[in-house]
């Protein structure tokens, strides 16, 4: 049997005495779209750069296609591409050269990168932009050439935390329409936003993270039928109202 792309068990993340994150499991499968949603400081940010290799939890396994990321971070990075909404590209570079970058680092040949950098352009309408230096673009442009970079090496797994920050309806439709036609593609997408409303559009699962633990996951129409309620939010208000009754007021989750 295929394991699902993305699983985490049990993950824990402490910071000296501060759990950020405690006891998380949930697994993504290919070809949906799962949203970790939550407040700032809920916890999400913190998930998902353990989910990337980006930071060694303290307990709990993550595993990326089968591969354990602590034990092989490599092999499991290949099989992932990671977006966050602070675009971070080399401003001094043009798109292109950016693509470049990033595509030799996965192995990708001289002719597979121009192939690939071909594709993307023009899925994501982009070829206008490519000889221009990042320094220039626009908010939603660079964006765009992110969602390009963490897109050149085709991976299996997408991790996306909070990538509509700061862009327009516009470029946040546009990147929504993306990520559904990745998740036909047979994509395993993970989604981190405190927008609940856009989730609701988006996601096929969602996970509620308060505090470092997972509330209550579903589909979105089985989260609101729960709690009787005609929005996604005001589910999550109900469960947040809950666990401030049986669980005593803490710091703010990282």
């Amino acid at each position: 049997m295929t394991p699902d792309p993305v699983v985490l068990d049990r993950l824990g993340k402490t910071f000296g005495t501060f759990t950020a994150v405690a006891n998380l499991s949930l697994h993504v499968s290919a070809g949906e779209i799962y949203g970790l949603l939550g407040p700032n400081g809920a916890g999400k940010t913190t998930a998902l750069r353990a989910l990337a290799g980006l930071l060694t939890p303290s307990a709990g396994q993550v595993r990326i296609a089968g591969i354990d990321v602590a034990a092989e971070p490599d092999r499991a990075k290949a099989q992932l591409g990671f977006l966050t909404g602070s675009t971070g590209l080399y401003a001094r570079l043009t798109a292109r050269e950016v693509l470049i970058f990033f595509a030799r680092l996965y192995g990708l040949s001289q002719t597979q990168t121009a192939t690939r950098i071909a594709e993307l352009a023009g899925l994501l309408e982009i070829h206008g932009l490519l000889d221009r230096r990042c320094e220039g673009l626009s908010t939603g442009e660079k964006q765009r050439v992110s969602v390009a970079r963490a897109l050149v090496h085709d991976p299996l797994v997408l991790i996306l935390d909070e990538p509509t920050n700061g862009l327009d309806v516009v470029a946040s439709r546009f990147l929504r329409a993306l990520l559904r036609a990745e998740r036909t593609r047979g994509k395993a997408i993970i989604f981190s936003t405190h927008y609940l409303a856009e989730a609701e559009l988006l996601c096929d699962r969602i996970g509620l993270l308060y505090r470092g633990r997972l509330l209550r996951e579903g589909t979105p129409l089985a989260l609101r039928d729960e709690h009787r309620t005609a929005s996604l939010e005001e589910a999550f208000l109900h469960l947040v109202a809950a666990e401030e009754v049986s669980v005593p007021a803490e710091s703010p989750r990282l």
